[in-house]
């Protein structure tokens, strides 16, 4: 699955050094342990400097000297033995797979009870291994992010490599983010910023009026929430092509947050801010502003909208004027707005006025 094999060895000699850590602790005479950053949200600190949400200093430790602990770190040895083999085969499973794979292990008290304890205990050994699940060759299920524009790319894959064009070599869907989007080398572009789509509703209308050609922008498909695969590359455009990265959103405060977790990363991922975040990253949303100045349909906000928003108000990623002058809008106006709201003015105002206009006024367009 990789053709990295110095990576791979890396990554897995790296699991062999955590297994020997509780041998050693063993022949020591000690109680084995396990120490990992306090993963809660008391826990999580904003790096101004880096613009991105990081660890503090708490600490909590995984003993053996409970039976609660005990478990822990016998689940944890196994899918460290599971994962240094996986990489010795030059194999990969998913986060499912590994849950239901427990099943066969023959200590019963190993296997995990859901895939939430499963998937928690990988960003343990992320986060005390540092080495990046991706690196064990584990995949989460497939997320569907796709990428259309004018970008040509070398994607390294089990059966060779093979250079697309992401949008004269694939079909109107687009080019599919590989689940590790490092396997991927940028050859060419014509690139002249990239557009995060939150919904596939507003993708599928941007490809079908031809705005990534018209406007040589490159559309890449968040999905809702982003998977790590696409705000990864998202950050690899930026940083390595040096290009302009805008967050196309619906007007609520969920969508908020998926701009947040883009450009400042996200709590749950807080250990790997700085490889997935793109603090550059500038929200192109649906702002309350626009549905006061468009009269666009709406939905009333609902309490949880309305706690979200007051949340955000304190929150770090969120302290500008802007965004403050923004949320305390929509709290007075009561209201929220999906994408699509704007094909009440007709399905080509989004690509012909909304986005070429805030583009410009953003010094991304001439």
């Amino acid at each position: 699955m990789s053709s990295d094999t110095a990576s791979d060895d890396a990554a897995r000699e790296r699991l062999i050094d955590m297994a020997a850590q509780f041998y050693d602790q063993f022949a020591d005479g000690e109680i084995p342990a396990m120490e990992l950053p306090t993963r809660s949200k008391s826990n999580i600190v904003f790096d101004e400097d880096a613009d991105v949400w990081v660890y503090g200093d708490r600490t909590s430790t995984r003993s053996a000297n409970s039976a609660s602990g005990a478990r822990k770190l016998l689940k944890a040895v196994y899918t460290i033995d599971f994962l240094a083999q996986q990489l010795a085969e030059d194999r990969s499973s998913t986060l499912r797979e590994l849950y239901y794979l427990s099943e066969s292990w023959d200590e019963e008290a190993a296997q995990f009870t859901n895939q939430s304890e499963s998937d928690s205990l990988v960003e343990d050994l992320e986060i005390v291994s540092g080495v990046k699940r991706e690196d064990f060759h584990m995949r989460p299920e497939e997320s569907g992010a796709k990428v259309m524009g004018p970008l040509k790319i070398r994607e390294q894959t089990n059966r060779g490599d093979r250079e697309i064009h992401c949008q004269d070599d694939v079909g109107q869907g687009g080019y599919q983010i590989p689940n590790n989007p490092d396997t991927i080398e940028f050859i060419d572009h014509d690139t002249e910023f990239v557009l995060c789509v939150e919904t596939g509703g507003m993708r599928d209308r941007l490809v079908e009026n031809g705005f990534d050609d018209e406007y040589n922008a490159l559309v890449v498909h968040l999905g809702g929430q982003p998977a790590r695969a696409t705000r990864r590359l998202t950050k690899r455009l930026h940083d390595e092509l040096d290009l302009p990265v805008t967050v196309f959103t619906d007007g609520d405060p969920w969508s908020y947050r998926i701009f947040g977790s883009v450009s400042y990363g996200s709590i749950k991922s807080a250990h790997l801010s700085e490889y997935l975040a793109t603090p550059e990253a500038r929200f192109i949303g649906i702002r309350p502003a626009d549905i006061v100045e468009y009269d666009l349909p709406t939905d009333p906000l609902s309490d949880s909208d309305v706690n979200a928003l007051e949340s955000e108000l304190e929150d770090p990623r969120f302290q500008s004027e802007f965004w403050t002058e923004q949320i305390e809008l929509q709290l007075d106006i009561g209201k929220k707005a999906e994408q699509q709201a704007l094909a009440s003015r007709g399905l080509d105002f989004v690509t012909d006025t909304y986005l070429p206009e805030r583009l410009t006024e953003m010094g991304i367009l001439d």
